[in-house]
């Protein structure tokens, strides 16, 4: 079987799996976030703990762990990339569709993994919200 006939996601994806962005190395406790969020259920695998930092109600950076298959780490990797900079509501408007959009597709057995990316995020501004 060749690379390109085992591998079922697009480019966008294989970048983001290989090379995540924003994503949180080493000791979260030393990441000095405002919130965070943690969705996910890891009896099957796929959890996510989004961070973020925000300054007038903008996020000004945001970190992620997720623990998953490919779809999980590319899809919440893309969605960090697409927060960061937007305020609270413009973020959570950033829904799963864009986010499989942004990555090229992702299989249908697979599009939860951007359900959770934007469930993380979302409980992340909960988190902050509530400390407010």
């Amino acid at each position: 079987m060749t690379e390109s006939a085992s591998w079922i996601y697009s480019d966008i994806v294989k970048e983001h799996f290989l090379n995540p962005r924003n994503f949180l190395m080493g000791d979260e406790t030393k990441y000095q976030a405002d919130a965070v969020g943690v969705v996910g259920n890891p009896v099957c695998g796929d959890q996510m703990k989004m961070f973020i930092q925000v300054q007038d109600e903008r996020i000004t950076d945001i970190k992620w762990k997720t623990y998953g298959c490919a779809s999980a780490i590319a899809s919440t990797s893309a969605l960090s990339e697409l927060a960061k900079g937007k305020t609270l509501n413009e973020a959570l408007r950033i829904g799963p569709e864009e986010i499989a959009i942004y990555l090229g597709g992702l299989p249908k057995h697979k599009f939860h993994c951007s359900v959770l990316g934007h469930e993380a995020l979302a409980a992340a501004i909960e988190n902050f919200r509530q400390k407010a």
